[in-house]
């Protein structure tokens, strides 16, 4: 009689499918799990402790601003308006983007402070922004963020970091600190050359008659192939009125939002879609460069904005305003700035939507709704 023994034949034999089928699912949901580990790990920057991640850029918004629940770590301070965008059919040549064919398409949106405190006390010099996603009739959306400013004041994520932690106003005095900024202008010379601009560019009274610029280069596309750099600017109907606070102004932290709600309730407020092309050796890599000024520029429409409403109540409190939500006819250019803010964007977006929210400044008793 054979003296082996049962479990040692069974060691022999070989195993059956079902088990090897077994054992690699569970192989494959292994690798899937620490696949999501790395890539969770290397967002948060736990892999690459000295590379600049999206999660280490909204930690330094924190650390500059602290942290304020349920709110973009940046342009934190907002109001929430809606209108509509009419073509008129110039920008088709240039663009095979449904959003330039004649006729209407609605529009939600955002003005907003470029400071990261929700109750921050308006101020004419605080950079303005204007956020608009376009609800195209095919199902895409065109979602870009402008500012009432000629060009960025850094070319890179890094030197946007760096910024925010040498523009951080002292506990005492409120400023700056002037040899941290010289240190950042040394280091950043680009940045020197932006801010002039900056500094020269007039300002307006406030949100209603300021022109916003998209300061990144995008390249659009038209229905034969051919590709054209561009940067595009909403440039207000509204007369310009030169920036002159007086102390009533002053003395309510809100004066720049409330104009511009009486404004809406007034009339609605109207700007044009100006497109300016880019030529061979414009550079698009770099927003802090502006473009020479005779370069050409056409009208391609008109923004209405006719509704406002607290950030309490809109569904554009919920929208992430990624600059790199395009359309079919538009994409990025090599800027990096556009990877960076799409990153940051997501990462700020992501925090927020897990926080409890926290009543707007613009309340809705401001803005009637």
């Amino acid at each position: 009689m054979n003296s082996t023994e049962p479990d040692q034949i069974s060691e022999k034999l070989p195993a059956s499918p079902q088990g090897v089928n077994l054992i690699l699912r569970y192989a494959a949901i292994g690798v899937v799990i620490t696949g999501i580990i790395i890539l969770f790990a290397y967002t948060a920057g736990w892999l690459t402790p000295r590379t600049l991640t999206p999660a280490r850029m909204v930690d330094r918004f924190e650390q500059v601003n602290e942290k304020h629940s349920g709110f973009r770590r940046n342009h934190t301070k907002g109001v929430c308006i809606s209108g509509w965008f009419d073509s008129n059919g110039q920008g088709v040549s240039l663009s095979k983007a449904i959003v330039f064919q004649p006729g209407r398409v609605p529009v939600i949106g955002r003005f907003a402070l470029a400071v990261g405190q929700p109750y921050a006390v308006d101020s004419g010099h605080t950079v303005r922004s204007m956020a608009l996603l376009f609800k195209l009739p095919n199902g895409e959306e065109w979602r870009t963020g402008m500012n009432n400013i000629p060009v960025f004041a850094v070319n890179s994520a890094q030197g946007f970091y760096d910024l925010l932690l040498a523009a951080k106003p002292d506990s005492a005095t409120g400023k700056p600190d002037p040899t941290k900024m010289n240190a950042f202008l040394l280091k950043h010379p680009e940045s020197a050359k932006a801010l002039q601009l900056i500094r020269n560019q007039p300002v307006s009274s406030g949100f209603a008659d300021s022109a916003y610029n998209s300061l990144d280069a995008f390249r659009f596309i038209n229905i034969t192939g051919m590709s054209v750099p561009v940067r595009w600017a909403m440039v207000p109907v509204q007369s310009f009125q030169p920036n002159i606070t007086s102390p009533a102004e002053m003395a309510d932290t809100n004066y720049l939002f409330d104009a511009l709600i009486a404004n809406i309730h007034s009339h609605p407020l109207k700007w044009h879609l100006m497109i300016t092309l880019g030529q061979p050796g414009d550079t698009t890599g770099d927003a802090t460069l502006p473009w020479p000024p005779d370069r050409e520029q056409v009208d391609v429409g008109t923004l209405t904005i006719n509704d406002v409403e607290s950030e309490d109540t809109s569904p554009a409190r919920d929208i992430n305003f990624d600059p790199l939500v395009l359309p079919n006819g538009i994409i990025g250019s090599d800027d990096p700035l556009l990877s960076a803010r799409s990153a940051a964007y997501s990462q700020s977006f992501t925090h927020r939507e897990g926080e409890q929210k926290t009543p707007s400044a613009v309340s809705p008793a401001e803005t009637g709704k």
